[in-house]
């Protein structure tokens, strides 16, 4: 009997030491995952950016030159020459609906458009209607434009189209051709008192 009592207690020592044994080895097993996670978390969360452009899904060719006519025209807008650049060759040819040869080479084409764009402010083109077709590296695209500014300190407005021929070079489309015209107004219901000025044309948007 003395030995039973002496015996239990030893024996219950034993269970409870076990059953604490058996919940910290779970509650370890548990904890373990959810700290490795918590820990992946605040690597990744401090870890670098990746860069966004490699993440990207590239875009179809007829939404890559899309978005480029978009960028160009933007730029074209506020005079920005680099951002211009970017979406003309170097060898490009342009053609404008005035009585005049050809503009050859992307430097002569530049000082042509800023002597004219010195002249504008508050400019707005507007681009609609546009069609765009891809054929392996080479593709073409048409569009009506829409202008509005102060040309000379006077507002001044015109409408038109412009054809473009785009080349695909180190995987980035640019201009190669841009052929622009100016849409003749629509007849008026009365002959104006005087003869109004010609609207001004933008040198190929």
């Amino acid at each position: 009997m003395k030995r039973y009592f002496l015996i239990c207690p030893a024996a219950r020592i034993f269970q409870t030491t076990i059953l604490l044994l058996f919940a910290a080895a779970l509650f370890l097993a548990c904890a373990s995952p959810a700290a490795a996670q918590k820990e992946k978390k605040k690597k990744k969360d401090t870890s670098p950016p990746a860069d966004a452009s490699n993440m990207m899904i590239p875009l179809p060719d007829e939404q890559q030159i899309d978005y480029m006519l978009s960028d160009m025209l933007g730029a074209w807008q506020i005079g920005d020459i680099e951002k211009l650049h970017k979406d003309y060759a170097d060898d490009v040819s342009i053609v404008n609906g005035s009585w005049a040869p050809p503009i050859l080479g992307w430097t002569n084409y530049l000082a042509v458009y800023q002597e004219q764009r010195a002249r504008m402010k508050q400019v707005r083109m507007d681009r609609s209607n546009t069609y765009i077709k891809v054929s392996g590296t080479v593709a073409w695209a048409c569009y009506q434009w829409d202008f509005a500014g102060v040309v000379d300190g006077q507002p001044s407005a015109s409408q038109g189209q412009t054809t473009v021929v785009l080349e695909k070079r180190s995987n980035r489309w640019v201009i190669v051709h841009n052929h622009t015209s100016l849409a003749s107004a629509p007849p008026s219901a009365a002959p104006p008192a005087k003869p109004a000025d010609a609207p001004a044309k933008p040198a190929a948007p």
